[in-house]
């Protein structure tokens, strides 16, 4: 009988680099997950070896039924009672395997269940903790199929080791044993080499194979992102006319796929031709041992039926058991794949004496102390940059692009840490400070706004998630987008589309602007939070910001001079270094770079 034997791709990316920890060191970290619920372990793993002592005895009563059936000259009267009690015995037997598996599938379920919830939410808070280099290197489409084929494989192993490959190792041993037992060593010698051969020859061959699925996987990765890639950046591809090369560059990945897909399945062919060759040398062997046996009238028409039986409990099993074995190793690849995700360090992590941010009457002041910074070691970034923020005062930072102005907010948020000096909130170094307790202090209205694919009031609301609804609509309000979005037929339930593009530019900075004013911190950045509203919204909401900034330690991150001409210190960042600082009027009065820039913005307007 030849199992329906397929290869089921289960991909990783290619991005995600990873050393092979090993089957068993994989199996070593699933374990407490499952160990957890470790009665349900234990009662489940009692109704398997109860299932398969039932299942095992129904051999042994087919024996006595027939030979009770056999015709004796002295057992007319017994044939009419015995046999009645016999079916009733089997029929018990047939009902207690059945059941005594559905209460071991029902009882270990919550165990599984549960280890998968566990592994998949372990896996997403720590890549919620990663640092911001980890999600920019990162390529989403081959990293969410490691977690979706981790996920799935944590329910496969289970199910194929607790329902499959377990119970088939514990009725071998009690066949083997039985066959030993009642007849003679042969039996047993040649079943137990028929497995030897067989288990010898599956492992090597699926070891072999390995090198072929895992090309596959990688192309069929490879294939994934790029979809991915490209449907994300769909306006892109629009803009310049490129729906064909992108669909060229897809084809091409899907060919490459397809080939290592089909030397795959030439292997498996292999695979599967040789092992019905090895059970069906075994079936034959047994069947004409048991055959020579009866004719001998060293056994019974019973023990023929007996061994014939026994042959179809464990030989059909047997020949899935390769199958098994593949899905397993493929299953413990998937699995070892998101752990690997575990594994990736934090380059970001709260010091282990951390502590939770103290303010004094929720005012914070800022500072940068000579610090040097560098996302790559040959690029450095800021030069001995030093400057306050004052508890209550704004602070603007201006400059050409590439100058180092959004770093500022990125190090004062510690999406990064600095490699000399440091960076201060309240006279307490950030780095030893918790990362939750430093960011629920500060709220940024950014210049590239990403919205959440839900409605305007969810995303809104992302500001402090327990508002209410009135405080949501009082920050919308504040924003200004209270109009537009009640204008609109859903109102704030309209869905704002993936990465809010049904909106236009300046309504997701809008957006953007209402959930930090709902957030309402002590610390404020705004890094280019008008760059994309009209000049009368900008005014509007410009004087709503200074209104909102009162009080409140504001960096603001500016390009347009007229938006920060009330600041009360003015910084001029020019490749990574403090060229000049002061007033508005202080550095109009320099007649320097400042100077130049708002000539130049004044005539350009």
């Amino acid at each position: 009988m030849r199992p329906a034997a397929h290869d089921a791709p289960s991909v990783s990316p290619a991005s995600t680099s990873y050393a092979p920890a090993g089957d068993w060191a994989t199996l070593k970290r699933l374990f407490p997950y499952l160990w957890a619920y470790k009665w349900r372990v234990s009662l489940a793993l009692s109704f398997m070896i109860g299932a398969k002592l039932a299942n095992v005895s129904v051999p042994l009563l087919l024996k006595t039924l027939v030979d009770t059936l056999t015709p004796r000259p002295d057992a007319a009267t017994a044939m009419l009672v015995v046999p009645l009690g016999l079916l009733v015995a089997y029929a018990a037997l047939r009902l207690s395997t059945s059941l005594l598996t559905e209460l071991r599938d029902l009882v270990f379920a919550k165990a599984t269940e549960g280890a998968a919830r566990s592994i998949s939410l372990q896996v997403f808070r720590h890549l919620h903790g990663m640092s911001l280099r980890f999600h920019l290197e990162r390529q989403t489409g081959g990293m969410t199929r490691d977690i979706e084929r981790g996920t799935r494989a944590v329910h496969s192993l289970v199910s194929y080791s607790l329902y499959s490959i377990i119970p088939t190792l514990i009725e071998l041993v009690l066949v083997l044993t039985l066959l030993a037992v009642k007849f003679d060593v042969w039996f047993a010698w040649i079943t137990l080499i028929a497995l030897v051969v067989y288990t010898v020859f599956t492992i090597s061959m699926t070891e072999w194979r390995t090198q072929f699925r895992r090309r596959m996987n990688e192309l069929d990765s490879r294939a994934h992102t790029r979809a991915i890639d490209s449907l994300l950046n769909f306006e892109t591809v629009k803009y310049f006319n490129n729906e064909a090369f992108e669909a060229g560059r897809y084809d091409d990945n899907l060919e490459r796929y397809r080939r290592a897909a089909l030397a795959s399945q030439r292997t498996l062919s292999m695979l599967n031709a040789g092992q019905q060759c090895i059970i069906a040398t075994g079936l034959v062997a047994m069947l004409w041992r048991a055959t020579q046996g009866v004719v001998d009238g060293r056994m019974t028409l019973g023990d023929l039926v007996m061994v014939n039986a026994f042959m179809i409990q464990i030989y059909i099993p047997l020949n899935f058991l390769g199958t098994l074995y593949r899905e397993l190793k493929q299953n413990l690849l998937d699995l070892e794949k998101m752990f690997n995700l575990l594994e990736r360090s934090q380059e970001i992590a709260d010091a282990p004496d951390a502590r939770a941010l103290q303010l004094v009457a929720q005012q914070a002041s800022v500072r940068f102390d000579h610090v040097h910074f560098a996302y790559d070691a040959n690029r450095p970034i800021l030069h001995d940059v030093s400057f306050e923020i004052p508890a209550g005062k704004t602070v603007a930072v201006v400059g050409p692009s590439g100058s180092g102005k959004s770093t500022l907010a990125r190090l004062l948020y510690r999406f990064y840490d600095v490699q000399q000096g440091s960076v201060q909130v309240a006279g307490q170094d950030i780095r030893t400070l918790t990362q939750a307790s430093l960011r629920q202090a500060i709220g940024i209205v950014p210049q590239d706004t990403v919205l959440f694919n839900d409605t305007v009031e969810y995303n809104i609301a992302y500001g402090r998630t327990g508002a209410s609804r009135d405080e949501v609509r009082a920050a919308a309000r504040a924003a200004r987008i209270d109009t537009f979005i009640e204008s609109t037929p859903l109102g704030y339930e309209t869905m704002v589309g993936e990465r809010g593009l049904k909106l236009s530019g300046g309504e997701k900075q809008r957006v953007a602007i209402a959930r930090t004013l709902l957030k309402d911190p002590p610390i404020l950045i705004f890094d280019e939070a008008t760059s994309a509203l009209d000049s009368a919204n900008e005014r509007a909401i410009q004087a709503e910001l200074t209104r909102v900034a009162h009080d409140k330690t504001t960096l603001v991150i500016a390009h347009r001079l007229s938006t920060v001409v009330d600041a009360h210190e003015i910084l001029v960042l020019e490749a990574g270094r403090i060229i000049e600082r002061g007033t508005h009027a202080d550095l109009q009065a320099k007649q320097g770079r400042y100077a130049q820039m708002w000539a130049l913005q004044q005539s350009a307007e």
